[in-house]
């Protein structure tokens, strides 16, 4: 499972990041924690929540990796 990609959003990456290294949170307590792989910021949480809901109905791993080889992700909140 260390294949696997987690993508979330949060209003504060660092307490996330403490979560996710602690195995607190459910999604990825089972995959375990190696490394943030990209951060990106939004205007607002609603904003940060559109992108990752779009991102996960891609269900495309080919996508994700661009987005990582790129360094951004070039999707645009409405």
């Amino acid at each position: 499972q260390a294949d696997k990609y987690y993508i979330g959003s949060t209003e504060n990456l660092k307490e996330r990041i403490k979560h996710h290294e602690g195995g607190y949170t459910p999604s990825t307590k089972s995959l375990g924690f190696e490394s943030l792989l990209l951060s990106q910021e939004y205007k607002t949480l609603k904003d940060a929540r559109w992108v990752e809901s779009k991102l996960k109905s891609l269900k495309r791993r080919d996508y994700i990796e661009k987005i990582l080889q790129a360094g951004y992700i070039r999707l645009t909140p409405p």
